[in-house]
């Protein structure tokens, strides 16, 4: 038999003993009529008060008269256990069986023990639950109060019926009340001592050895399972700190809120697990976003909980970072917080000043990149885990999300290890790319290096930009200059040069060469008018193209990065705040940048001394024209007669050249005709006239002469 099997008999006896001793104490009361004169009696005679305010104990500063005591070896802020978890509902392995098993300690007494309730209460709450638990009770109890209307227990009976009754058990400081433990239904016209008390249906059923979290608060909280997997080293020594903490602390009584601090959820949560599973506590997930407005609500969540953290070994895990502190909801978490008491993780961003409790802060962050790299060889493992290297090199996961993607990459790889290397680059494509879609616009890249008209020193500059990018892991990792570099990791690079003369197209061609995802900055959702939140939105930015390995394009950065000004009002001042956050971002970015402008000159000096590279895009030459003008054109279009030669004396940008190609083609369509010099000069001359710029018919009237088909 297993130790919670005899421990559930050996309670089972207990209850049946003290049902049958309460049976017959009913039995004697109805047949001595004592219980009316009794309480006619209370009022004059008023029991002893047990003067032990148990509101003291959640005072701080005010020593308690109770006695310390412990749960999973960690003082709580409110009343604790002083043995292990009981077992939850229905274990279903021996290691589900509670603590107290081994010495056969009765849920009513251990429940009191924990409780610091006095004979008199627990007596009333057996005689409370007692109702639940055997069906004759309640007649007995109509019998021994002379009301058949009474089937119930009250105040007036149990003062009646045991010895040492006090009056104070009826006071909202007392546990019966204070824990609600019991409900009292007191009509109006009805006095206290003589309303109906009922046990509380979560107590009633740890009474019979089922331990649960309340049903009342349980849709608010998530149990979260242990880690399966020991935490990267970085990462261990974090969760140890924080372990040592907050054992320190408990000898104190008063047990600190530890601020989970950084931008990784996902490796938060880990270091939590890990705490809690260290101190022996199941962990419970709380969103902010779900904590009740209402007072009174909270003030309900915080009781139970409070209660289920002395019923049962809980920590609490409460997510909070995408709230404001500043805001209604960020009061409503901390008020919330201060009170609940017990061992409280927060995953917040940066620390919250203001708590009444006192706090602890933790940096928790993603394994490093040597950890990262480790973590994928050992997922990978084999030969397989020569592959380690390139998703290591652009990608930023926490552990758990490296082993899944190595799992999914084996699976569907089959063991060779070209499908692997591409199942494994997709599948952490597919996991970075949710992160960025909502604050940027990706691209579709489609161009080629054949497509890019560039002078030669140029296009090197190029190439030496996908070089870094490939290997950054072997120069920072293997060759230690990580070690030596706190800043400057990433590759910012400015393409700076009119409009329509490539920009956009080498972006593309990078991120083709790098197979990586290309998004472009949409302005509108970045910048606000707003006090502070532009910053906002550059941070969850960054941090989220850090993370998913894309490449950042951030078209006209003049808007972004422009020259600071004198400080004349307070908008001068907030639009130098959001610059300088801007150059500390873009240094501190350890992914690739791609920046463009029109206006170089308009740029921050500042800003161009942090970029690694600036490549020139200069107004294309005859030559570099005619080659865009011959390659404007699909293989499958309908092409006249055309002078390539004639068309590039044009002094037009590539954007412009393609627009009048793209725009002659419709002509031709429409006609049901070929592409011919006519209509190319037909959209030639709006382009121009789109451009502002001067119409000389006598170059077009030469390109008009020149045969062009029908």
């Amino acid at each position: 038999m297993s130790s919670y099997a005899q421990w559930q008999e050996a309670n089972n006896s207990y209850l049946a003993a003290a049902l049958s001793d309460l049976r017959e104490r009913l039995q004697r009361l109805a047949d001595a009529d004592a219980v009316a004169s009794a309480q006619n009696d209370l009022a004059a005679n008023p029991p002893s008060v047990k003067r032990i305010s148990w509101f003291r104990r959640f005072v701080p500063g005010v020593q308690s008269p109770l006695r310390e005591t412990r749960i999973g070896g960690l003082l709580t802020n409110s009343p604790p256990a002083e043995q292990s978890d009981m077992a939850p509902a229905e274990p279903t392995s021996e290691s589900d069986a509670p603590a107290a098993a081994e010495s056969d300690v009765p849920a009513l007494t251990l429940l009191a023990q924990r409780l610091a309730m006095s004979d008199f209460e627990r007596e009333l709450l057996l005689l409370c639950a007692a109702i639940e638990f055997d069906t004759r009770i309640g007649a007995l109890c109509a019998r021994a109060q002379h009301d058949p209307s009474k089937p119930y227990p009250t105040f007036g009976l149990a003062m009646a019926l045991f010895e040492d009754a006090a009056w104070d058990a009826m006071s909202p400081e007392r546990p019966l009340r204070y824990w609600r433990l019991i409900e009292i239904h007191q009509p109006p016209t009805q006095s206290l001592i003589g309303s109906a008390l009922k046990a509380d249906e979560r107590i009633v059923n740890y009474l019979k050895g089922a331990n649960y979290l309340d049903d009342r608060i349980a849709p608010l909280f998530e149990l979260l399972p242990p880690g399966e997997h020991e935490l990267p080293p970085s990462q261990q020594r974090v969760a140890a700190e924080v372990t040592d903490q907050l054992r320190v602390a408990a000898r104190s009584g008063a047990l600190p809120i530890v601020h989970l601090l950084g931008s990784d959820r996902a490796s938060k949560l880990q270091v939590a697990q890990s705490v809690a599973a260290t101190l022996n506590l199941s962990l419970y997930r709380l969103n902010a976003e779900a904590i009740p407005a209402a007072l009174a609500d909270q003030e309900t969540l915080v009781r139970l909980w409070q209660r289920e953290t002395v019923l049962r070994n809980l920590a609490l895990y409460v997510q909070a970072d995408d709230i404001d502190r500043a805001s209604t909801q960020g009061a409503q978490t901390q008020r919330l917080l201060s009170r609940l008491g017990g061992v409280c993780l927060v995953s917040v961003r940066e620390p919250w000043p203001g708590f009444a409790r006192e706090v602890i802060p933790a940096d928790v962050a993603k394994p490093t990149s040597a950890e990262q790299r480790a973590a994928w060889a050992e997922a990978l493992g084999g030969q397989a885990a020569e592959l380690a290297q390139r998703p290591a090199t652009h990608f930023s996961f926490d552990a758990a999300t490296i082993r899944h993607i190595a799992a999914n990459s084996l699976a569907a790889g089959k063991d060779d290890p070209g499908n692997v290397a591409r199942a494994l680059w997709t599948y952490s494509l597919n996991r970075a790319r949710p992160m960025l879609d909502q604050l940027a616009q990706r691209i579709d890249v489609k161009a080629s290096w054949n497509d890019l008209q560039l002078p030669a020193s140029e296009k090197a500059l190029l190439r030496q930009i996908v070089d870094q990018a490939e290997h950054r892991g072997t120069v920072y990792d293997d060759w230690g200059f990580r070690e030596r570099m706190n800043r400057g990791l990433g590759i910012s690079v400015l393409f700076a040069g009119p409009s329509g003369t490539g920009k956009t197209m080498a972006a593309e061609i990078i991120a083709r060469e790098l197979d990586l995802p290309l998004y472009r900055v949409d302005l509108s959702t970045v910048v606000n008018k707003y006090i502070g939140e532009t910053e906002k939105n550059l941070r969850r930015l960054f941090d989220a193209a850090e993370d998913s390995g894309a490449i950042l394009h951030c078209d006209e950065a003049d808007a972004l990065f422009g020259k600071r000004s004198e400080v004349k009002d307070s908008h001068d001042r907030y639009a130098n705040i959001e610059i300088n956050y801007l150059l500390q971002r873009i240094e501190a970015f350890h992914g690739l940048a791609i920046l463009t402008t029109n206006m170089k000159n308009a740029l921050d000096s500042a800003f161009l001394r942090r970029l690694r590279f600036i490549v020139n895009f200069p107004f294309p030459g005859a030559a570099e024209r005619e080659s865009i003008w011959r390659g404007a054109f699909p293989l499958q279009a309908a092409i006249g007669a055309l002078d390539f030669g004639q068309l590039a004396r044009f002094s037009l940008t590539g954007g412009s050249i393609q627009n009048i190609a793209l725009n002659a083609a419709f002509l031709a369509a429409r006609e049901g005709a070929q592409i011919t010099m006519p209509r190319i000069l037909e959209a030639a001359r709006t382009e121009f006239r789109k451009l502002d710029k001067p119409v000389n018919e006598a170059d077009f009237r030469r390109l008009e002469s020149v045969a062009s088909g029908p």
